[in-house]
């Protein structure tokens, strides 16, 4: 089981709910009450993980903070969830409708995993709003589909490995095949290509469905880049979740460039000792869109259907924490040129390979 997040418990239901939620994987605690007193509104917000759990340094780790800032600005309750190695779509269903039961508005499903069991617990609480992050085939009118066009922060990932790679090879790590995921790997091999046609992408995948540790285990991460170092490749893009962790560190001891996502990867705390090689990385804005969910069902006009955020809107990015990175004034251009035309249209980014 991964590790789970602790806040204060607030009373007898909190207590609750940590029971049932036990009993389906996850534990959990209430971490503070609604300010306000229209029922309809709830207590707070609910997220609960997906594989890799709080401290991924990445995608579920941008959630948290988006639920984290949601409490403190909206001065609400707060609520997350951890999953279990293995579980059912009927832990997910169990997990969900016990938070709704308890009268947390907006529930949010972070991953596209979560897809079965966020259609099924909507049905059943109508006047509950729920999210899922990364899908967009759950229709329902309390329910809002909070997606990205991840293939075009990829892009300019791409332009940025062409520029920066001296043996012209570079390297993509999927966490696990599926289209989410291949949408990074046509984002990045577009821009490598685009950029200089001479440069080879080597490509891999963890692990395919129904098996999901291509998300969860840093080691095969690790052996993945590693094997594509070992190829000549000298810089290694993940999308690969808590298994990045393992590409980059892998980057790391070669002394070679790794490139991150979801979250800014060189700011992240538990990353430090490898931040001299991450290049940059690809932002997602989940923080975001947890928080405009939340605040939407505050405000009493809550948010449903397919909101996707892109680069035009700032919903993907290129980080540039890495000072470094920021000084290659001919990387910086070519990023720069390549963002204007995804913008303006000039540039279309294919979302499959």
């Amino acid at each position: 089981m991964h590790r789970v997040s602790r806040f204060a418990v607030a009373g007898a239901a909190a207590t609750a709910l940590a029971v049932s939620l036990a009993a389906c994987g996850g534990k959990s605690t209430d971490s503070g009450s609604s300010s306000s007193s229209d029922d309809s509104k709830g207590k707070g917000v609910a997220i609960a993980y997906d594989i890799g759990g709080k401290g991924d340094q990445s995608f579920n780790d941008a959630a948290h903070a988006g639920m984290e800032r949601a409490m403190k600005e909206l001065k609400i309750g707060g609520e997350d969830v951890e999953p279990s190695d293995g579980e059912s779509d009927a832990d997910k269903v169990q997990r969900l409708t016990a938070l709704a039961k308890q009268g947390y508005n907006p529930v949010i499903g972070i991953g596209f995993a979560y897809a079965p069991a966020v259609k099924d617990v909507a049905a059943k609480f109508p006047n509950t709003t729920f999210g899922i992050v990364d899908d967009e085939t759950v229709q329902a009118k309390n329910v809002a589909d909070l997606v990205f066009s991840e293939e075009q922060g990829s892009y300019l990932a791409g332009v940025a490995a062409a520029k920066t790679t001296k043996s012209k090879t570079v390297g993509f790590v999927g966490g696990v095949e599926t289209p989410l995921i291949k949408k990074f790997q046509a984002g990045y091999e577009q821009g490598v290509k685009d950029t200089d046609p001479s440069v080879k992408v080597r490509s891999q995948y963890l692990t395919q469905p129904p098996n999901f540790d291509g998300f969860s285990k840093p080691d095969l991460g690790r052996e993945a880049a590693k094997g594509m170092i070992d190829g000549g490749a000298d810089v290694v893009y993940h999308a690969a979740g808590l298994a990045g962790q393992g590409t980059i560190e892998a980057a790391a001891a070669a002394k070679k460039w790794a490139i991150g996502v979801d979250s800014d990867q060189y700011s992240q705390e538990a990353l430090a000792k490898y931040k001299d090689y991450i290049l940059t990385s690809v932002t997602k804005g989940v923080s975001d869109a947890v928080f405009n969910l939340a605040k939407s069902v505050q405000d009493g006009s809550p948010e449903t259907g397919v909101i996707r955020a892109d680069l035009k809107s700032g919903g993907v990015a290129l980080a540039d924490s890495n000072p470094d990175f920021m000084k290659m004034t001919e990387v910086q251009e070519a990023v720069k040129k390549a963002e204007e035309g995804i913008k303006d249209g000039s540039i279309k980014v294919k979302t499959t390979p």
